[in-house]
């Protein structure tokens, strides 16, 4: 027979702003100049998986920006985190100013001032991840992005717990 167990305490609910956003979810992104990974976190922001691949020409990004800036909504989303993707010498790359370009413009979309978050080497690790899960190499080319963002999420959650 079970038996129910009062605690001595109660929770209550503090200020509403602190309570929404430990409710919101995390979201990165593995940010390419064909491929975008978006990852989330549950919304207790214990773990992460990758989402979605969002594939879009390299110039417009419009489409893309539209697309993420609605699974942030659709999900709870109340961080953002953009892989910054520096060169191995620590020099500034071209895909790394897009990147910074493309939170900006995410962010008025979102009104999500996102983070930037060093993700060299995210793709390599998601590849031997994927591949000790013995993943198909075409298989693996589908997800990598995802995971990527994946990725760039738990080294935020780790960093924030």
């Amino acid at each position: 027979m079970r038996r129910l167990i009062r605690l001595p305490f109660r929770f209550e609910k503090t200020d509403q702003k602190e309570t929404s956003m430990n409710n919101t979810r995390v979201m990165g992104i593995d940010y390419g100049t064909r491929h975008i990974g978006v990852a989330l976190s549950d919304e207790l922001r214990i773990t992460a998986s990758g989402f979605e691949t969002v594939n879009w020409n390299g110039e417009d990004d419009s489409w893309a920006l539209d697309r993420i800036a609605s699974i942030a909504a659709e999900k709870n989303v109340g961080v953002i985190v953009i892989g910054r993707p520096r060169r191995t010498d620590g020099e500034q790359s071209e895909t790394e100013i897009k990147a910074n370009s493309f939170g900006q413009k995410l962010q008025e979309l979102t009104g999500i001032e996102p983070i930037y978050k060093d993700e060299r080497f995210t793709t390599v690790i998601a590849s031997r991840f994927l591949h000790e899960q013995n993943m198909k190499a075409k298989k693996q080319k589908k997800v990598i992005d995802q995971e990527a963002a994946a990725i760039i999420v738990r080294e935020y959650l780790e960093q924030h717990r």
